[in-house]
């Protein structure tokens, strides 16, 4: 497996770039022996086989998020979600759900915690693991180094919301280490004020032993085979899941840049960097 994480400089001023690199990853207790990494390797397999051969029934919301809970579980991941139980909100349209970005796994918890469809990058589709299963789940691709892109995926977002389905988006646009840095992006904001959704923040964040770290971490250079190994070794992985109230846009006073900020400022109040 060679799929890395990005560290190239941006493709455009108003491209997402990130500092983080993987010399900011790093386990915060010890590693678990040797048997049990292997166990768990296993396990991960049997679960990742599992995940390809049910095809394209894994775009059913139980089977997609019974996949991603199995997966975790595998990998010996502990899920602990805070707030409300789902991540969408009560109401006539879908929910515009957006959360900080540290790692691939971001992606699997949340679907565990409900099948949304997510807005990615056009290369998460690409990554093992990750790649199929959002591929088959009806994940919305963004080819990042085109501005062109941008307002028709905001349209489909905002149809899609207004169809009552909510979305996933990671507005800092790329990962960071420690899940704090990087601006909330506004332009996806804009789908939730024009189909007058709500807007649910949530924070991530990773733990060993309730201590925050790193180690899950896919920045940089990174790649995805040593960014796994890295898991499977981790002991005492907890990934932390805070569904924050729901943010409704004010007519008249929020565009998206109020709003993108609101958010910003309601998941960073939620987090504690690990380190400086």
């Amino acid at each position: 497996m060679t799929v890395s994480a990005p560290l190239n400089p941006p493709a455009h001023a108003w491209a997402a770039w990130s500092p983080c690199d993987p010399g900011c990853v790093s386990h915060a207790t010890g590693r678990i022996p040797a048997t049990r990494t292997l166990r768990r390797t296993a396990a991960f397999g049997r679960a990742l086989v599992g995940a390809l051969t049910r095809g394209e029934r894994i775009a059913e919301p139980e089977t997609l998020r019974s996949t991603a809970a199995g997966l975790l579980t595998a990998l010996g991941i502990r899920l602990e979600v805070a707030g409300d139980a789902t991540l969408s909100a009560p109401g006539a349209t879908g929910t515009l759900v957006v959360a900080n970005h540290i790692s691939w796994l971001d992606i699997v918890a949340l679907l565990a915690v409900e099948p949304v469809v997510m807005l990615a990058k056009r290369e998460v589709g690409d990554w093992p693991v990750v790649g199929p299963m959002t591929g088959r789940a009806g994940t919305m691709f963004l080819d990042r180094a085109s501005l062109r892109q941008l307002p028709d995926a905001v349209r489909e977002m905002s149809d899609r919301l207004r169809d009552g389905q909510s979305v996933v988006v990671f507005p800092q646009g790329i990962t960071w280490c420690a899940g704090t840095g990087g601006s909330f992006r506004r332009a996806t904001f804009q789908a939730a004020i024009d189909a007058g959704a709500p807007v649910r923040p949530v924070a991530l964040e990773y733990l060993q032993h309730s201590v925050p770290t790193t180690v899950a971490a896919f920045v940089g250079e990174d790649d995805f085979g040593s960014s796994l190994r890295r898991v499977l070794r981790a002991d005492g992985l907890t990934i932390r899941v805070r569904n924050h109230r729901p943010l409704l846009p004010v007519p008249g006073k929020d565009d998206r840049r109020t709003l993108a900020a609101r958010a910003q400022a309601t998941v960073d109040g939620a987090r504690r960097p690990p380190h400086s």
